[in-house]
């Protein structure tokens, strides 16, 4: 029996208010897949009496749990290719020239999700950047789920996950076959820290030189977009550079950044 229209209205309502992702009234069916792994962790038989339990407990540790299954975590690594070439050919090069004398290098990846994102960075650095070994270089990687931040930070991919954008000669190099899966090199793993941020909640964070915030704003809806976006411009350097999701721009004129072409690709630079 599809999930009654009460319940699916308390969902959306949840996952709205704890992160900000606006759910369709029409998706009932995806609802109901996503949320029946946790009624079953939680000891209960059915989608209904999950919902029903969140109804009268309210506890934070079920609603984390609703909201995290309910967050899209799809991505890959080298995702889109053409934001890494540009990474690769201009940008980093620029900036290692104006931070030669400080030697300190930071980026950010919001909405890390299962890590390919920050680790695929690390990766480039290591391959064509050999320099910035002696800099002070932070890669910080954030996301909503517990989940996903755990697996990030083991860095174990299944075969399907290391096929999507992942060259062999990388693979081969960076990563240790375990079994049917594949471990990242510790060397790669330290190179990346991984926080817990929910975008959507008050947040404080360093500066950085360049913010991947990609595929997650289309989630949002405008006043939190904007939101979001005026808090990113204030830990953005003022020579540094925002990447957004192929899909995604920056369209309102009253937020403070201008639209740069680089290669094949577009990102953002602050006013």
């Amino acid at each position: 029996m599809p999930l009654a229209t009460a319940d699916i209205q308390l969902v959306r309502e949840l996952v709205a208010q704890r992160s900000g992702n606006q759910l369709s009234t029409a998706q009932g069916y995806l609802i109901e897949a996503r949320l029946q792994p946790v009624a079953q962790r939680a000891g209960l038989p059915n989608v209904e009496l999950l919902i029903a339990e969140l109804r009268r407990s309210k506890t934070a540790k079920l609603q984390d749990s609703v909201t995290e299954a309910m967050t899209i975590n799809e991505t890959s690594f080298f995702r889109d290719q053409h934001p890494f070439e540009a990474l690769r050919e201009s940008i980093l090069p620029k900036l290692i020239e104006s931070r030669r004398i400080g030697k300190q290098l930071s980026i950010w990846c919001a909405a890390s999700s299962c890590g390919q994102e920050p680790y695929s960075i690390a990766m480039l650095l290591k391959e064509h950047f050999p320099q910035l070994a002696n800099w002070k270089m932070r890669i910080v990687a954030t996301d909503l789920s517990d989940e996903m931040l755990r697996k990030s930070a083991d860095g174990v991919y299944n075969q399907f996950e290391v096929n999507r954008g992942l060259p062999a000669k990388l693979l081969m190099k960076y990563f240790d076959r375990c079994g049917a899966y594949w471990q990242l090199k510790a060397e790669v793993r330290r190179m990346v820290e991984f926080r817990k941020l929910n975008l959507t909640h008050p947040w404080h964070m360093s500066s950085y030189d360049i913010v991947f915030l990609r595929n997650v704003l289309i989630y949002f809806d405008a006043a939190t977009k904007a939101e979001i976006i005026g808090r990113v411009h204030r830990v953005l350097r003022p020579d540094g550079f925002l990447f957004l999701g192929g899909g995604e721009s920056i369209l309102d004129p009253n937020l403070p950044f201008r639209r740069e072409k680089i290669a094949k690709t577009v990102c953002y630079r602050p006013l």
